[in-house]
């Protein structure tokens, strides 16, 4: 297994720093005035702390993960909630035992959460009703008829999810908007809603309130949140990152995983990426699995003279970029894209 945290997102803060990282996931909605001075002085400073990770920047605000020292993540707390329009940011934390990123992103983005629909859309003051985790599982338990959406993508919801929710099987989220129209959701039934930090639901919310829903609930600080403050009750399975990590534990009393191992088909929730370099595809592969394949999600990739070496005592150690295992040939071979 990955040498990453066997700590739950459930432990308590005060045991923080006895680990030597800590990564954080964060965003808010407020408007930026010069978004690429912003991008500018935020790469500075994330470099000056040593941090590592991706930080996406816009004219609606900032969404970002981060890891780095538990001193130096909160000199960046600090000065973010220091700015004008920043003093509420919410940073949700989870210690590790190493940086599970590879280098510091810091980008310009045209939104930092891309849904990609032509109106606008303000999470502050257009939003669904935000429930704290404690109100998000009385409703679950209240008996109360609600249709409850997971906002997340299909390879996301596969491996952990939300009793009885709704999965959509879209890859992006700005694929959401299409899938609504279909769903064929009652606009009069309440509907509940929930993504791995919030982000994603706080523009999908608006979405769904400006095409006539009227009972619209949003989970406040999504999955990890609800991990931390409820102990993960009615939720199956683990929560997907967008990090090294690739999955971290929920609910400590049902971490048995729900989705198999696309090649022995064994109970696995552990994600990797094809070794085959022209492939690259995430795919849900146990131990066994990616030895008897090198690390490929098929024969055919396993046969491309273009995989990255793999080595079977680090099954699922992360991939990097091409250029750690090839030269310039790579890039410049005539099937390249």
């Amino acid at each position: 297994m990955r040498n990453f945290s066997k700590f739950t997102i459930n432990d308590q803060q005060n045991q923080f720093m006895s680990y030597p990282f800590c990564v954080i996931l964060y965003y808010n909605f407020s408007r930026i005035a010069n978004p690429q001075e912003w991008v500018d002085g935020h790469r500075e400073l994330c470099r000056r702390l040593g941090l590592k990770g991706r930080v996406y920047i816009s004219e609606e605000g900032i969404n970002g993960t981060l890891a780095g020292t538990p001193d130096r993540i909160e000199a960046y707390k600090q000065d973010l909630r220091s700015r004008e329009g920043f003093g509420e940011t919410e940073f949700k934390e989870d210690p590790c035992v190493v940086v599970p990123f590879a280098r510091l992103s810091v980008k310009l983005r045209p939104e930092i959460v891309t849904l990609r629909v032509d109106e606008k859309l303000d999470p502050n003051t257009e939003g669904g009703t935000r429930l704290r985790p404690g109100e998000w599982r009385r409703v679950m338990e209240s008996g109360e008829e609600y249709v409850m959406i997971d906002v997340r993508n299909n390879y996301e919801s596969r491996i952990g999810h939300f009793e009885g929710a709704l999965k959509p099987d879209v890859e992006n989220f700005y694929d959401f908007p299409k899938w609504l129209d279909g769903a064929g959701i009652d606009q009069d039934k309440k509907v509940l809603m929930y993504c791995t930090g919030g982000i994603r639901c706080e523009k999908f919310s608006v979405l769904m309130k400006k095409k006539g829903y009227r009972d619209v609930n949003q989970l406040h600080g999504g999955i990890l949140n609800y991990a931390r403050e409820e102990g993960g009750r009615h939720f199956r399975g683990k929560c997907f990152v967008f990090d090294d990590r690739l999955v971290v534990p929920v609910n400590p009393k049902d971490e048995d995983p729900i989705s198999h191992c696309e090649i022995t088909g064994q109970p696995c929730d552990m994600y990797i990426n094809c070794a085959n370099m022209e492939c690259n595809r995430l795919f849900i592969c146990s131990e066994e699995g990616a030895r008897q394949m090198e690390g490929c999600c098929s024969e055919e990739c396993r046969q491309n003279p273009r995989k990255r070496p793999f080595d079977p005592e680090k099954a699922y150690a992360p991939f990097r970029k091409w250029y750690h295992y090839f030269d310039d040939s790579f890039k410049k071979r005539p099937d390249a894209r």
